[in-house]
């Protein structure tokens, strides 16, 4: 019995486009690596700047392969480019250096990798670094980040400081022991980064924002020895220069020499010229504030001595007055004064009676002679009607008319017998 052979499975029908796969019906990996091949095969060749982090020449390939990272963040990518057009560039390239390539993007599907292909590159020189460097200082200068309103003050003991340094560096040394020579209670709080090289911006950035969330951290110094221009270049980098001017915990910047000056130096509250500069401002001397806490108080004694010795005297100087030798010599003056006072009093009311006396005398004198009752006692008598009126004349009355007589010692009644003359009035 013959069997029939059986016949070709046909080929599954694949999904035209991404949207339309399924669990059910997937695409296989050498289509979709094939697709993003001819997408990026698609895009036009482009500048970029990067800065080279490894950099490996096959002579025997003809081929040169790099990895060219972003200044700011921590982003790379692959390049290849053909020996040639390494050699053709005039300035040594390392790692480390800067440089523009003109390049296209390439994606290698079998291994399903990104690179570019570099036709061309040009390695930026320092002057162009430098430049651009200035350019950006000037915007950040208009911007206010190196205005003196913004930088705070240092505290004048500091618990804890934290210190970002290069890995088993000296100026991690020279900060650390300067620092504890003249304070050792000092601590620290150490971040080892690096201080140059691509990874030297993230790392620095990334330990200062650890430091500045820590609220044990009062003051930070980020220290760097001395170096050339591209070596220090990191520290004038943008990103790296706002993240510390958005830092609130005060920044101490040792960077270099003290005739290097990045751009960190401008944004920090204290710039030091050298890490040893920076251990001397971050805590102070104990032996030279011991000695200046003894000179205050040898001045306060001096000053408390003296002045008690001003009060001493001016003390002496007043008991040794005649009212305080003698308490009761105020007592003893007043009480003078008042008897002279009294006495005089006395005097002039005497006297003042005694004339009274003499007026009141010549008055009753006086009284007692133009007194009618006195008349009367020398004989004289006063003849009154029986009206009461006084008779002064003859002519006042008539023969027979009843008279009144009043004499000292009583009155007589009275008949007229006969009228006088009348006398005239001269």
């Amino acid at each position: 019995m013959s069997t029939q052979p059986t016949p070709p499975t046909p080929p599954r029908e694949l999904p035209a486009k991404a949207l339309d796969t399924t669990a059910e019906h997937p695409w296989p990996v050498r289509l979709l690596s094939t697709k993003i091949a001819d997408y990026i095969d698609r895009m036009a060749p482009v500048w970029v700047e990067g800065q080279v982090v490894q950099l490996n020449r096959r002579s025997g390939a003809g081929m040169a392969y790099l990895t060219l990272r972003d200044t700011d963040v921590d982003m790379s990518l692959s390049v290849t480019l053909y020996a040639r057009v390494l050699a053709q560039v005039t300035a040594p390239v390392e790692e480390g250096a800067h440089v523009v390539i003109h390049a296209k993007p390439t994606f290698w599907a079998k291994r399903g990798t990104l690179q570019l292909h570099a036709s061309e590159l040009r390695a930026v020189g320092v002057g162009e670094l430098l430049a651009r460097i200035e350019h950006l200082k000037r915007l950040l200068a208009a911007e206010g980040l190196f205005d003196a309103e913004r930088k705070v003050g240092l505290p004048f003991l500091p618990g804890r400081v934290g210190l970002i340094c290069g890995r088993n560096s000296k100026a991690e040394h020279d900060v650390v022991v300067n620092a504890r020579a003249r304070w050792p209670q000092v601590a620290f709080e150490i971040r080892e980064v690096a201080v140059q090289g691509a990874s030297c911006v993230p790392e620095v950035t990334r330990a200062l924002s650890e430091l500045d969330a820590d609220p044990t951290i009062d003051v930070i110094v980020v220290a760097r020895g001395g170096g050339s221009v591209e070596d220090l270049l990191p520290f004038s980098n943008e990103t790296l220069v706002r993240a510390a001017a958005a830092c609130l915990t005060p920044l101490v910047s040792a960077i270099g020499h003290e005739t290097d000056t990045p751009l960190l130096d401008l944004v920090a509250d204290y710039r030091a010229s050298t890490p040893t500069d920076a251990a001397k401002r971050i805590v102070p001397d104990v032996a030279t504030e011991r000695a200046g806490l003894n000179q205050a108080r040898q001045r306060m004694r001096g000053a408390l001595t003296h002045r008690v010795a001003v009060e001493q005297d001016r003390l002496t100087t007043l008991r040794s007055r005649p009212v305080l030798a003698d308490p009761t010599t105020l007592v003893t003056t007043r009480a003078e004064g008042l008897a002279r006072y009294r006495a005089g009093a006395r005097v002039a009311f005497g006297n003042r009676v005694e004339r009274a006396h003499a007026e009141i005398a010549t008055l009753r004198t006086a009284l007692r002679t133009l007194s009618p009752d006195a008349t009367l006692q020398r004989g004289y008598a006063v003849l009154r009607t029986p009206k009461g009126a006084v008779v002064r004349s003859p002519a006042d009355v008539a023969v027979g008319q009843h008279l009144q007589a009043l004499v000292a010692r009583g009155d007589l009644g009275v008949v007229v017998e006969h009228l006088g003359a009348v006398r005239g009035a001269g």
